[in-house]
């Protein structure tokens, strides 16, 4: 093939440790065979050996040749560090494989081209995007096949690499036309290969196809009638990937194209019917294609609905019917979560309410979604509507999706489609009808609210009836939609509202957190949390009945639910806060805390989710919680340290497994919420704590991990708050630390630790009080960090806002030092700061601009305007700030009355009207 060559000692050790890893029943042997592959991956032609055995050793076993060529793609990536001499023989040995006489040989090799063709991309292997070509005029249709395979993977995975010019020439340029031809292939399986490579380059915008796009579009209206279901499959994603990259090209056609997705819809091959529905949940998440999609509804939705009734095989996976509380879980059952830490924000005036910044957003049908607001760069949106009854997005949850956003998109006019339907379907006889109205209903809450509430008073008993249905999955999925309707009967309206559907949801969700089966279970108790956040201290006079029921939940939950109850009751004790301090509730929810507490071992990730659900308790139990605190917080010092020298260790030695940061996190957030709720109480901890917290807590914020500085930071800030004579001592070490923290544009993942960064410094620096000689020789590095974050146009808000806070704070204790830079910033701190609703933070760090004002009057000249909007957003000002805002703006009519008359003039007319009735100027 050429010059490399294998060393038989190596190659005989890499084959007998294929060899031995057949032996799949001995744990012990797999997991030293895992190590030892392992090890190979450090020798430079390691995938020349695996490429020999694969391509060469045709007397092995095609089951040995075949595992090598999976470790091949495994291990891909090794090429780009090998010599000329092995990428060469890879890539020959590969297509060797390619064309061998194994069915199971030539899959490995297939799936290694796709693998290697993407990492050396087509332009440095063209011979192989050539041969793979040409096997596609091949006349044995199993060549044929293999290649057309490898090509639609290829096409799936990486379009823009294969579409590019190489040595002169585009491929694609020869590639379309051939798989335009291929369209009208014989064999199916040919078709439907043509059809799906042709249509990923649509969404990226592939010039060649599209200078073939009417070819293209005749070519799937033919197709559009073929008797096997993947065809008419791929033809349906090929119209979806069309409309939402070009629309313009099926509205000419969108009579035919509507009515054949309709029908598609409701095609007896649930994968065909999936992809049609996808083009209704595209169709509707485009706004400017509303007008297309509008004159369709009253067809359109009316067969979504028919579409979210179980099939046949959901019920034979869901086992249904089962009272299983007390069948332990499997570990498969448990999904990886990710906690990642407490963030500083602020709530608005404008948009909603941030009181729970951590609270995990979730989604239709209680999974937890990326949240997009600064950090949300999660591509993968197809799931957001979804995680329902299975873990695989299907035909029902697509079209409960399209439902969800059609009603966001038509509100009361979906309503008015389809209410006689889901009448028939809510009274039916038959379960799976009544079921999916349930559904219905909660998909279109937040669109069709408006248009929905004046039948609330009739649905919401009706819903609550449901809970005392026979079949599991009629409870369940009333839970979830009761949650959907949570903010509704948690409204304080009067006091009939209360009792008829307050106190009756609240009551029927607590049965369904004690049902005995755990779906039922699991969508209660996450329906309870979505009730407890919505009614907040309304919650307050129950709180004895709720307690005693998720108490009982603690005894009775296997071990995915329980993760659940833990949330459910961290969100509670957010909602009620203080009045948890009833010693009464603390001894009916401490004991079971504490059982769960003393069960689990120090790495046992459920763990994880107790320190965050008793975060959540210490804030709200305040001082009460003092007789527990002693082994949490001891706890907590011992988690930290021990992660602390597990990271040390794997930075010594990188071939170890990274330690999991989630432990070092929570007990770093769990130590912020016991320093919020007791403060200065927890000196005595502090003091005696081995190796000392304050000590450790220094190292965490030089951990390289974000979330880690993310949550040193918050507890920097809490400390400064709650028990500073404790943690002065160290902010000269600190502050070296989190001045490097304080960056303009930091990457996306480092955001949170930023803003954290930038909360915490204002703390600190009240803390320290006016002109403190030793924060004197931080404010200027701090303040030439700050004032860059708050300039920067593309710093997230929350970073803005907490930049403008600490500077206002530091202004206040040191206004000499940062009065001369007023005019820098003065604008972009009252833009910041103005749609914040009033707090103590926002009210001390006015005090400090107001100060800042006072000694550089000029300062603020060219920002006036924004100065005075920012006053009279305030709804209620402390008393000395709304004094400083009254000698301010008296200051300055008083010394230039005309200048003064005339630059107000020009300000809008609400903002004059304002600060005339309030302050006489």
């Amino acid at each position: 093939m050429n010059s490399w060559a294998p060393q038989q000692a190596g190659l005989q050790e890499i084959l007998q440790t294929i060899h031995d890893s057949t032996d799949t029943h001995n744990s012990r042997v797999q997991q030293a065979i895992t190590h030892k592959l392992n090890t190979f991956t450090r020798a430079p032609d390691y995938i020349a050996y695996l490429a020999y055995i694969l391509a060469c050793l045709t007397q092995e076993e095609d089951r040995i040749r075949t595992i090598a060529g999976y470790l091949l793609k495994n291990n891909a990536a090794l090429i780009r560090q090998s010599s000329p001499q092995v990428v060469a023989f890879v890539k020959a040995a590969v297509l060797q494989a390619f064309n061998d006489s194994s069915p199971m040989v030539r899959n490995a090799a297939g799936q290694d081209v796709v693998a290697l063709l993407g990492i050396l991309e087509p332009r440095n292997w063209p011979e192989c995007l050539q041969q793979l070509v040409t096997t596609l005029d091949s006349s044995n249709l199993d060549l044929q096949e293999a290649a057309f395979n490898v090509l639609e993977k290829a096409c799936e995975d990486y379009p823009r690499k294969l579409d590019v010019e190489i040595n002169g020439s585009w491929p694609l340029e020869y590639m379309i036309p051939k798989f335009l031809v291929l369209t009208e292939h014989p064999t199916a399986k040919m078709r439907a290969h043509a059809i799906a490579c042709l249509s990923y380059f649509v969404p990226i915008h592939c010039q060649t196809l599209f200078s073939h796009i009417d070819a293209f579009i005749a070519a799937l209206f033919k197709r559009a009638g073929d008797e096997d279901p993947a065809v008419r499959r791929h033809v349906c994603q090929a119209l979806v990937l069309l409309l939402a990259s070009r629309p313009e090209k099926l509205m000419p056609e969108m009579g035919n194209v509507a009515e054949y997705m309709l029908y598609s819809t409701k095609d007896k091959h649930e994968n065909v019917a999936l992809e049609a529905a996808e083009f209704w949940l595209t169709f509707a998440e485009d706004p400017d294609l509303a007008p297309y999609l509008q004159p369709l509804l009253h067809k359109v939705a009316p067969v979504l609905l028919d579409c979210m009734v179980y099939s046949e095989d959901d019920l034979l996976w869901l086992e249904n019917d089962l009272e299983d509380a007390n069948v332990p879980d499997k570990d498969t059952d448990i999904k990886p979560r990710h906690y990642g830490g407490k963030s500083h924000g602020f709530e608005h005036e404008a948009n909603g309410d941030a009181a729970n910044p951590n609270k995990p957003k979730v989604g239709a049908y209680g999974e937890e979604l990326e949240d997009d607001d600064d950090e949300g760069f999660d591509e993968d949106d197809d799931d957001d509507f979804a995680e329902e009854m299975s873990t695989e997005w299907n035909l029902r949850k697509c079209a409960a999706a399209a439902l969800d956003v059609l009603a966001v998109r038509f509100g009361g006019e979906l309503l008015n489609v389809l209410l006689e339907h889901l009448k028939n379907k809510l009274w039916s006889e038959d379960w799976l009808q009544r079921e999916s109205a349930i559904l219905a209903l909660g998909a279109m809450a937040e669109g069709c609210i408006d248009a929905i509430e004046p039948h609330l008073p009739t649905l919401i008993p009706y819903l609550i009836a449901q809970l005392n249905d026979s079949k599991p999955l009629v409870r369940s999925i009333t839970c979830w939609t009761l949650g959907r309707y949570a903010s509704w009967c948690t409204q304080p309206i009067s006091e009939e509202h209360k009792n008829t559907f307050f106190i009756p949801t609240l009551e029927g969700l607590l049965r369904m957190v004690l049902d005995n089966n755990k779906k039922v279970q699991e969508a209660g108790c996450s329906a309870f949390a979505t009730l407890e956040e919505d009614a907040g201290p309304e919650l307050v006079p129950y709180l004895e009945p709720v307690l005693r029921n998720l108490v009982v939940a603690f005894d009775k939950y296997q071990h995915k639910n329980m993760l659940i109850l833990y949330d459910a009751v961290g969100t509670l004790a957010d909602a009620v806060g203080p009045a948890l301090q009833n010693p009464t509730y603390v001894d009916i929810l401490m004991p079971p805390l504490l059982k769960r507490w003393s069960l689990l071992k120090d790495d046992d990730e459920d763990l994880v989710p107790l320190l965050e659900c008793l975060a959540s308790v210490t804030i709200a139990m305040g001082p009460t919680f003092l007789p527990y605190v002693g082994p949490i917080f001891e706890r907590c010092n011992a988690l930290i340290h021990n992660s602390l020298l597990q990271y040390q260790a794997f930075q010594q030695n990188p071939d170890m497994d990274e330690p999991d940061r989630s432990f070092l996190v929570v007990a770093l957030d769990l130590l912020s919420g016991l320093t919020q709720g007791l403060g200065m109480a927890l000196e005595p901890f502090i003091s005696a704590s081995q190796p000392n917290l304050l000590s450790l807590l220094t190292v965490c914020l030089k951990h390289p991990q974000a979330p880690v500085r993310q949550s040193a930071y918050a507890l920097v800030g809490d400390l400064a708050m709650n028990c500073f004579p404790l943690l002065r001592p160290y902010v000269p070490s600190i502050m070296q630390e989190l001045i490097a923290q304080l960056d303009p544009e930091p990457k996306v993942e480092f955001i949170s630790a930023c803003n954290n960064a930038a909360w915490s410094v204002g703390e600190v620096a009240l803390r320290y009080g006016r002109d403190d000689p030793e924060f004197r020789q931080w404010v200027g590095p701090l303040i030439t960090r700050l004032i860059p974050i708050l300039l920067h146009p593309k710093a997230p808000r929350s970073l803005h806002e907490n930049a403008a806070v600490s500077i206002g704070r530091i202004g206040l204790m040191h206004p000499d030092l940062v009065a001369p830079l007023l005019p820098d910033f003065a604008q972009a701190w009252c833009q910041a700061l103005y749609e914040i609703r009033d707090n103590e933070e926002k009210d001390s760090a006015f005090r400090g601009l107001c100060t800042l004002v006072q000694a550089n009057p000029s300062g603020i000249a060219k920002s006036l305007l924004w100065f005075c909007n920012a006053i009279i957003k305030w709804t209620q000002p402390s008393t000395e700030l709304n004094a400083m805002f009254q000698q301010l703006l008296t200051g300055f009519k008083q010394h230039d009355p005309q200048g003064w008359a005339n630059q107000v003039s020009q300000f809008p007319l609400a903002i004059q009207e304002r600060l005339a009735q309030r302050y006489g100027v």
